[in-house]
């Protein structure tokens, strides 16, 4: 079945939202199309056209909810002709350099490989060790849910969460599960198995964020001088439905973080400093992209709210790398600033008051698919300074 809905009364700039946040309303989508005028949903839901449309209307309420206004700004912005055009996802998988086990969900092999480890080089020597003071830190792959909890990740981001639980601890229940498989012949996802029954409740959930480990890593600590700068890279895990078929929207990704803890200032000015860092990288670089104020993509009800005060407060901004193949553009870095919030959440103290925080996100494959977007395999396309840099990274790696 098609589902057509209008999208009179929500502004153009909202169309990407609710396009994302349509994806969550019915498990039977396999389609979404956005037109000027209107949204398209292929289903196959049991509640027929009319229980999609209703839900469609609510998220369309949801985002054009009051008249906050969004605050458009561009910090740095470069136009580059860059030679490749092609769908290089097409051809990574042709070429078997990676292997898509299903949307979301890569292998990557050589040369993609290599790229990944040498972006993650290079944005910690020409980035992170710029800062005076910097340490690093190793987190795990997984978090406990209160330590989720306190960042306001299962109200702000619900629909991201991959829980984790495994079988109870109980003799009966282990043997009868793994009779049951044999039984069936092996797992199959629709088993009338009742997980409820031999499962408990989950206690951690796959980590979504690098910097929430590094919170939770100095709760109830008053810190001492200024402040303190980490850097971290860990895997993030976030579901994001059929949006996962968006060109690098992936359903586990490597993010290295550059993450400022400590008094106002010092979090504030190291922020523009690393603004100021992202910019010269993007020209030495020789990206086509744009820095500009953006905003998280809240799924609650309060998005309007959330969104437009991370704009006009200049909470966050995104380095966008352009996507020739589709004439589009994805975030690969972000710099936030979150005042006291998480401060306040840890109880991370500078003397007498909460610290303020800020971080530099890397998404490390969304550079390296982006990058081979604009220059393809062929090194001799590459920019110099990559080409150089890459060879040099090589050689220290061998």
């Amino acid at each position: 079945m098609e589902c057509i809905v209008s999208l009179e009364g929500l502004a153009p700039s909202q169309h990407g939202q609710l396009k994302y946040a349509a994806s969550f309303i019915d498990e039977t989508i396999s389609d979404i199309q956005l037109d000027a005028d209107t949204i398209r949903i292929q289903h196959d839901s049991p509640k027929g056209n009319s229980g999609i449309e209703e839900r469609v209307r609510k998220l369309i309420e949801r985002f054009s909810q009051g008249d906050f206004g969004f605050k458009e700004n561009i910090l740095f912005e470069q136009h580059i002709d860059t030679p490749y055009e092609g769908d290089i996802i097409a051809e990574l998988a042709d070429k078997k350099i990676i292997k898509i086990l299903e949307p979301g969900l890569f292998i990557f092999r050589e040369p993609f490989s290599s790229l990944m480890r040498f972006f993650d080089y290079s944005f910690v020597t020409k980035i992170a060790a710029r800062f005076e003071g910097l340490t690093t830190e190793e987190y795990p792959a997984v978090i406990h849910a209160d330590t989720l909890n306190k960042t306001n990740h299962f109200t702000s981001f619900p629909e991201h969460i991959h829980f984790l639980t495994h079988l109870r601890e109980d003799l009966d229940t282990i043997e009868a599960f793994s009779q049951s498989i044999r039984d069936q012949g092996g797992w199959q996802q629709d088993s009338p198995l009742d997980m409820n029954a031999t499962m408990p409740k989950p206690k951690f959930t796959m980590n979504p964020s690098t910097c929430y480990h590094c919170y939770e890593g100095l709760k109830n600590e008053t810190l001492e001088g200024e402040g303190r700068i980490v850097t971290a890279i860990s895997k993030c895990h976030r579901f994001e439905s059929r949006n996962h078929t968006d060109f690098g929207r992936l359903l586990d990704f490597s993010m290295r973080e550059i993450i400022f803890v400590g008094k106002p200032d010092f979090v504030k000015e190291n922020r523009l400093r690393a603004i100021e860092y992202l910019k010269e990288l993007a020209v030495e670089w020789q990206v086509d992209s744009i820095l500009e104020v953006a905003n998280d993509p809240f799924f609650t009800n309060d998005f309007q709210v959330k969104a437009s005060f991370q704009r006009n407060q200049e909470m966050k901004y995104e380095l966008r790398l352009t996507i020739p193949h589709i004439k589009k553009s994805i975030a690969c870095s972000s710099v936030n600033f979150h005042s006291n919030t998480f401060g306040n959440a840890f109880n991370i103290s500078m003397g007498k008051r909460p610290a303020v925080t800020g971080c530099v996100g890397f998404g490390i494959e969304r550079w390296t698919f982006a990058f081979l977007a604009q220059y393809g395999l062929d090194e001799s396309q590459w920019p110099a300074a990559i080409r150089e840099q890459y060879a040099a990274w090589q050689q220290l790696s061998v």
